[in-house]
């Protein structure tokens, strides 16, 4: 029997190797398509292409210029939403787990929502909420891939025993709490590339994600957890390493570019890398949060002894 995120079973399923290599690849495809997604941003190539959903009137237009990143950005925008329409199909056709199903068709939705975006941030010439729902729901995006990939797995399928977590708070919800503090933190990041902020909201947002990693993977890394959480812990610590030095560098290369007429290659460098190895975090926390509904219990579901004894005394 499979089961539901939060434990309860499901209708009986059988792991579909080639279903979750095509889940693995929907991902791996969305990912490329959020770094290409930062170049645009990087090179100031928003608007190098004034019109949509064709390119200066045509599907391929002359690649020169910073038409290569927004164009290349459309390219493979394109490839993922096909990607995506053939993982919903076949999650319909092959996948008895009507919840994995519908997340697929939710996976769809918002993809199609995600060029929708897209286009109005070039038709009405960058607005900044337009801009930043864009880079926002594309995280989002990712998660549900990644998390598409994680259920159609064969760790997820499989059948295997569920253990108690007696700390405080229980690990499941200090990894949800991990996974918003991230999701809003780039929510900052997007709206301090779009110049809708300034780096205070987005510097104290980093400060209270990395009190949240650090707490979550120290509790995760708990010797008598399964080694499911502490892989994806220990990753979500050296993620934020290289987050925070990502993070400076590329304040630092902004600092430095700020009389340059053209974005410098080491500001482009930093401020892709930044954007991409924060999507990795969110997904890690995420595909933690996952592992721990799964596996874990609160310990309040395992009453003691004593408690019960209490409770049928009259």
């Amino acid at each position: 029997m499979a089961e539901l995120p939060g434990g309860q079973e499901s209708v009986s399923a059988r792991h579909n190797a080639g279903l979750h290599r095509f889940a693995l690849l929907t991902a791996g495809a969305t990912f490329l398509l959020l770094i290409a997604g930062a170049l645009v941003t990087s090179n100031d190539a928003g608007l190098a292409v004034p019109d949509w959903p064709l390119s200066y009137g045509t599907w391929m237009p002359p690649m020169v210029g910073n038409i290569v990143y927004e164009h290349g950005h459309r390219l493979v925008a394109t490839s993922v939403g096909l990607l995506t329409i053939a993982l919903a199909v076949w999650l319909g056709l092959r996948e008895p787990r009507r919840w994995v199903r519908r997340l697929g068709l939710l996976a769809l939705a918002a993809v199609a929502l995600q060029g929708i975006l897209g286009g109005l941030t070039v038709l009405y010439l960058l607005p900044r909420p337009v801009s930043i729902a864009h880079a926002s729901l594309a995280q989002l995006f990712f998660c549900l891939t990644v998390s598409l990939a994680v259920f159609t797995g064969p760790g997820w399928i499989r059948q295997t025993p569920r253990v108690t977590d007696e700390g405080t708070p229980w690990l499941g919800r200090l990894c949800e709490l991990t996974t918003v503090a991230l999701f809003i933190q780039l929510v900052l990041g997007a709206a301090f590339r779009h110049q809708a902020i300034g780096v205070g909201p987005h510097l104290l947002g980093a400060l209270a994600a990395t009190v949240l990693i650090v707490w979550t993977s120290r509790r995760a890394r708990a010797p008598h957890l399964p080694g499911e959480m502490r892989r994806p812990a220990l990753l979500l610590l050296l993620l934020l390493v290289a987050q925070l030095l990502l993070g400076t560098g590329a304040y630092l290369a902004r600092l430095a570019a700020v009389d340059s007429s053209q974005p410098t290659p080491s500001f482009v460098f930093f401020t892709a890398a930044h954007l991409a190895v924060g999507a990795l975090l969110l997904a890690t926390s995420a595909v933690l949060t996952l592992r721990c509904h799964r596996r874990l219990l609160r310990a309040a579901e395992f009453p003691s002894v004593s408690s019960a004894i209490q409770r049928a005394t009259p």
